[in-house]
């Protein structure tokens, strides 16, 4: 709807603010724009008025997306709906609007006949971006368009700061993320995106209790930067006088509870990660972390791909999607491949010919991947894999039995102690879930830790660190237990045809505005 005269120097003045104020935001002690104070001289008149600005009540009965569903049962029957004024038409004793809730938009009709000349007042002395109720019955215009005949209205809300320009919307991209609530309010589209990841983790939630999952909390502050090979932040605890560090997974807490018999578990929360900033990754993070005890890394293979395929029926409509262009399959049946014959596959290097450390450096080097002088031939093809074989990936793949010396915290396989009983699954090139047969010896566990240690020493940053207590608990007995972890960022990506990370977060890690680039 185009904007009316009576809307007067701030219609004129709409779309001249394509930021909707400041991008910090600004404190009513500061200078106010020209179409604040404009809005700011409508709230003292409205108080004068002995209306309150900010202190309505309405109790909607529906959203609009349910009215528009079911306009035909609805017609003629009175309801009531509540959201922020996005458009107006102003048409002397009669005026249309459009109203906005979480569920969409909705036309309203008012007539100053129907709500009285004081009401028709005020609604004609309001914004683009106010918040109002409306009460009123349903039908449907000449047009077609269903609506909402107000028989009154009230302000709940006023906005002192305008919305985006209308045509332009709030397109710059760091802005967006910066001011998430305007981005909300004028970009639908990033709004389906959010309702769809709490749709994602409800039907997690309900797969998991549906088999008897436990879901639990642990600590956020840790006493050690253990459970993942990543660099932690750092913080003080000022009554215990201690350093503590904000956890980099959920792991190893969760195996502890396994010991203490509760057999299945899970967590859905928050890890911090002290690295890179990019459209896959934030240094805080949403992670699925589940145990299950007398289950194996094959167990929980076929876990992971019924819960993935069932989420994204649930959420799609279908096991079958398109990612970035990319036909993306979760239906048929996924590959699984142990990751030496994926490099053999790809690269045609293959490692069992490998006669020590030396040659893997020198094969790995070979091809172009980046290697360190004590990188074993394991670790040599893990970065060739990383390298050359990862973005290969497309569609749903299990990458089995990584080398044990880069998986401190699996078990050996049987057959071949080299490797690990681990798998990790990648599609679209990207890896979305990490899981392994724990390891419950705790002499091995320890050793582990210990070769941990040595490569901290040597100057990795993220080799893990010797967690006693966890070596303590292992020592009192843990069932054969099968873990797993997923990226729940990376599957709403997925699932939402996101492109960056920062698409599927609310409130992303940003540079500080202000502070230099270095």
């Amino acid at each position: 709807m185009e904007k009316g005269p009576a809307e007067g120097r701030a219609a004129e003045n709409q779309g001249t603010d394509n930021s909707g104020g400041e991008p910090g935001g600004a404190d009513l002690g500061a200078d106010y724009s020209e179409q604040q104070r404009i809005r700011l001289e409508k709230v003292a008149e409205l108080r004068r008025q002995g209306i309150d600005p900010f202190g309505g009540r309405c109790s909607p009965t529906h959203r609009a997306a349910a009215i528009l569903a079911d306009s035909e049962g609805l017609t003629g029957q009175t309801v009531a709906a509540a959201g922020r004024l996005m458009a107006r038409r102003i048409m002397g004793k009669a005026s249309f609007a459009h109203l906005q809730d979480v569920s969409g938009q909705i036309q309203i009709y008012i007539r100053k006949d129907d709500v009285g000349e004081a009401a028709y007042a005020l609604f004609k002395s309001l914004d683009l971006g106010d918040i109002v109720g409306v009460e009123g019955a349903v039908f449907t215009t000449r047009t077609g368009e269903v609506s909402i005949h107000a028989a009154g209205f009230v302000l709940l809300s006023k906005a002192l700061r305008p919305l985006p320009e209308k045509w332009h919307g709030l397109r710059d991209v760091e802005l967006r993320y910066r001011q998430r609530h305007l981005d909300l309010i004028v970009n639908p589209a990033v709004k389906d995106v959010f309702i769809a990841r709490s749709r994602i983790i409800q039907a997690i939630r309900g797969y998991l209790a549906a088999r008897d999952f436990l879901e639990v909390e642990t600590p956020t502050l840790h006493n050690i930067a253990a459970g993942a090979a990543a660099k932690p932040f750092v913080t003080h605890h000022n009554a215990l006088d201690i350093q503590l560090y904000m956890r980099i997974a959920l792991e190893l807490h969760l195996k502890r509870l396994i010991v203490g018999g509760l057999e299945r578990v899970y967590e859905i929360g928050r890890v911090f990660r002290n690295e890179g900033i990019s459209t896959r990754h934030n240094p805080e993070f949403t992670l699925l972390e589940l145990y299950q005890a007398y289950a194996d890394y094959t167990d929980i293979m076929d876990l992971t791909e019924a819960l993935i395929r069932e989420v994204c029926v649930q959420v799609r409509g279908g096991a079958k999607i398109t990612y970035q262009g990319e036909e993306i399959d979760l239906a048929t049946p996924w590959r699984r491949a142990d990751m030496a014959s994926l490099v053999r596959e790809y690269t045609g290097v293959d490692c069992d010919a490998w006669a020590d450390d030396d040659e893997g450096r020198r094969a790995a080097a070979a091809l172009g991947a980046a290697v360190e002088k004590d990188d074993s031939r394991g670790r040599a093809l893990l970065r060739i894999f990383e390298e050359k074989v990862e973005a290969r990936l497309i569609q749903p793949t299990f990458v089995t039995h990584h080398p044990i010396e880069v998986s401190p915290l699996a078990r050996k396989l049987a057959a071949d102690p080299r490797w690990a009983a681990r798998f990790e699954l990648f599609i679209t090139g990207r890896e979305f879930a990490n899981a392994y047969s724990e390891l419950n010896d705790p002499i091995d566990q320890k050793q582990r830790f210990i070769k941990q240690q040595e490569q901290m020493d040597k100057g990795d940053e993220e080799a893990q660190v010797m967690d006693e207590e966890f070596v303590a608990a292992l020592e009192q007995g843990m069932p054969p237990t099968g873990g797993l972890g997923i990226g729940i960022d990376r599957l709403v990506m997925l699932l939402t045809d996101a492109a960056s990370i920062r698409d599927v977060i609310l409130f992303p890690t940003l540079r500080p505005l202000g502070l230099a680039r270095q």
